[in-house]
């Protein structure tokens, strides 16, 4: 985990440590006895310290505590067989964007308006050319969870969008 790097923009941009990822695809969101998935797109919800992403009609993204990895692979074990849950952990690392310029900061390189983003839910994205996932924590954080061989490419953009913005540029 790299440490945190403030920057005068108002922002600072912060690696996570890693979590326990799964991308889970069901026909039938009620096969997922134990986990409490969201129904709506772009919707999350929290139970304990594991949240789960409505990505799409049948897809959602879980995440939990490095700890809870193997309570979570055996409560998905059971409809793995006829669906698919699939571990990305070790594919993709987050970064936690926050501060007062954070909205300015992400509209550098994100097409959507995410002033309009409502805390506590998340979409699919892109930042500059790159496929991320943002999730809104609160009114000035972001969680930014890009694939691990992009993730300097856009944390190189972000420290530069930071630099500009903080030069008035």
């Amino acid at each position: 985990m790299n440490a945190m790097s403030p920057l005068a923009a108002g922002v600072t941009i912060t690696e996570l440590a890693p979590t326990t990822r799964i991308v889970l695809r069901l026909a039938d969101p009620a096969a997922a006895t134990g986990l409490a998935l969201p129904a709506k797109i772009g919707t999350r919800s929290a139970e304990g310290g594991r949240t789960a992403l409505c990505l799409g009609p049948d897809e959602w993204l879980i995440e939990a505590p490095e700890a809870d990895r193997a309570a979570l692979l055996g409560a998905l074990a059971g409809i793995a067989a006829a669906n698919s849950a699939v571990e990305v952990s070790d594919r993709e690392l987050t970064y936690r964007l926050e501060g007062p310029a954070v909205l300015d900061l992400l509209a550098t390189g994100c097409p959507r308006d995410l002033a309009r983003m409502p805390t506590g839910s998340g979409a699919r994205t892109v930042f500059d050319t790159a496929q991320v996932v943002l999730t809104r924590e609160a009114d000035n954080r972001f969680h930014l969870t890009v694939w691990r061989s992009l993730a300097p490419h856009v944390r190189a953009l972000l420290d530069i969008a930071a630099r500009e913005l903080a030069a008035g540029l």
